[in-house]
């Protein structure tokens, strides 16, 4: 982890960040006991694809104090779960499901953490909104008590060629300072992976999400018998 958050404040310093990018580390596939050791180490905020695999990480980590994030598509049908489970929902796309997690937050654990996610790319392989549906979808958070907006995520298409994928975060940071500029609140700029946070960071990610580069490639599927 210390070999991470290096580089995370090497890139916060070379961009004239007063305050480091957050990290963020995705524990897709990984066990309880993985993320348990990298809270030991001090990781507080933790990142996950799918709902059902986080709940048994979440109570066995339970009394921790970690701060829990969806990052994966979420279907309608599981967000009474993922309202009740987690901190922060970053993939919040359609309206539907801006509905749905307002109706179904706890209102014992205050207003849900969300990031509207976008489809900067426009790759019909990705979730997240166009970016000329943001306004619509960030007006309907507002107006919706149990949710707390605080910005935007995207998953960028992996060009091989740097240059393209610091314009598409450079894309998200003109949308980002747009939105930004009309709510003080807003502070989360969630972009930028193992291979590419220093990109990101460059062109104002304040939040990264980190899973290879914390523990090391996923092991492969085991092919079926």
């Amino acid at each position: 982890m210390d070999a991470v958050l290096l580089r995370i404040d090497n890139a916060s310093r070379r961009a004239g960040r007063p305050v480091p990018a957050r990290l963020l580390a995705v524990g897709k596939t990984r066990s309880a006991a993985e993320l348990g050791a990298l809270a030991a180490a001090g990781q507080r905020a933790f990142g996950e694809n799918y709902v059902q695999e986080a709940a048994g990480k979440i109570e066995a980590l339970a009394g921790l104090g970690l701060e829990w994030h969806l990052i994966g598509h979420l279907q309608s049908n599981k967000a009474r779960l993922a309202a009740t489970l987690f901190d922060w929902v970053q993939t919040v796309d359609r309206p539907k499901l801006v509905d749905a997690l307002a109706a179904h937050r706890p209102a014992a654990r205050g207003p849900l953490n969300v990031l509207v996610q976008v489809n900067i790319d426009d790759e019909s392989s990705k979730h997240g909104c166009q970016p000329a549906e943001v306004p619509a979808l960030v007006a309907a958070i507002r107006a919706a008590p149990m949710l707390r907006l605080r910005g935007l995520m995207a998953i960028p298409a992996p060009h091989a060629e740097p240059s393209r994928r610091r314009d598409a975060f450079a894309r998200m940071r003109r949308l980002f300072d747009t939105v930004a500029g009309q709510d003080p609140a807003i502070d989360t700029l969630s972009m930028g992976m193992s291979d590419d946070l220093e990109l990101a960071i460059a062109e104002g990610a304040t939040l990264v999400r980190v899973g290879t580069a914390l523990f090391g490639p996923r092991p492969a599927p085991r092919p079926s018998s």
